[in-house]
């Protein structure tokens, strides 16, 4: 999945997400001692003064970890200075506890720590120190016949609990965020899921969902499983087998599509 050089222009609620944050920062930056070079320091290395202004003047999108920052040294909630991330964090929260919009006191310590997003209060006041950020790809993996990526670049990231990636084993590092497209993997993945994919785990194992990709078929999501003498069949879980058939590969053919990770999260467990 390579970066385009090339960036997208910004949506109306990122420019308005830059007025805010531009606001608050003139109203607050005497009282607290900020600088756009201190914001700079605490977004991370090789990070310049010059590309905090550009998050204020409406030239990049703020992601989740820059607004988190942005919040945290300027004492305010998420929320005041982008309310659409805290609402997708919040309804991403919310799938997880049977697609019900769960208010954020309704959470319980138990429950926020058993889910991967920040979950209840969590949105309002995240840490760098609690929350690792995953970033997210234009790119999308077709669960159904095929999808070429010509064009791939970083659109934000998203935050999972550290916690729960250490639980499940999983290197940040090693993970991305994609989009699942079409209907061949429903109902464990439905069109438009967000898909977490370990690019650290490309070897084969039988019941198990990938990412793959070869010449003729492009970028796909199927599961997996492993057949008698060395076969392995590539399996979509929509049970319609007429319009969603297996294909069955050789040792040789299996060589031929290029695992590219394991999908170890889509909104939940898998």
């Amino acid at each position: 999945m390579k970066k385009d050089s090339r960036r997208l222009p910004l949506s109306d609620w990122q420019l308005q997400d830059s007025e805010r944050l531009k606001a608050i920062f003139q109203e607050k930056r005497g009282a607290l001692k900020l600088t756009q070079e201190k914001i700079a320091a605490e977004l991370g290395d090789g990070v310049t003064q010059g590309a905090v202004s550009h998050f204020m003047n409406g030239r990049t999108a703020l992601s989740i970890k820059a607004a988190t920052v942005f919040a945290r040294m300027l004492q305010v909630p998420v929320s005041e200075i982008s309310p659409t991330l805290a609402t997708q964090v919040q309804k991403m929260a919310s799938s997880l506890d049977g697609g019900r919009d769960v208010p954020p006191s309704t959470l319980t310590s138990k429950e926020a720590a058993n889910t991967p997003l920040p979950a209840g209060e969590d949105i309002h006041e995240p840490t760098d120190e609690r929350y690792a950020f995953i970033p997210q790809y234009t790119a999308r993996a077709a669960a159904g016949g095929g999808h070429d990526n010509p064009h791939v670049e970083i659109r934000s990231t998203l935050a999972f609990k550290k916690e729960w990636l250490r639980v499940k084993g999983l290197n940040p590092k090693s993970l991305k965020v994609i989009y699942a497209d079409g209907d061949s993997m429903w109902p464990t993945v439905s069109d438009h899921d967000v898909l977490l994919v370990d690019e650290s785990r490309i070897e084969p194992t039988s019941g198990h969902i990938y990412v793959l990709a070869s010449a003729d078929k492009g970028v796909i999501v199927k599961r997996l499983i492993q057949a008698a003498l060395g076969n392995w069949i590539i399996r979509s879980d929509n049970e319609d087998k007429g319009e969603f058939p297996d294909q069955v590969l050789s040792r040789n053919e299996i060589n031929e599509h290029r695992i590219i990770g394991r999908v170890v999260w889509r909104g939940g467990d898998l």
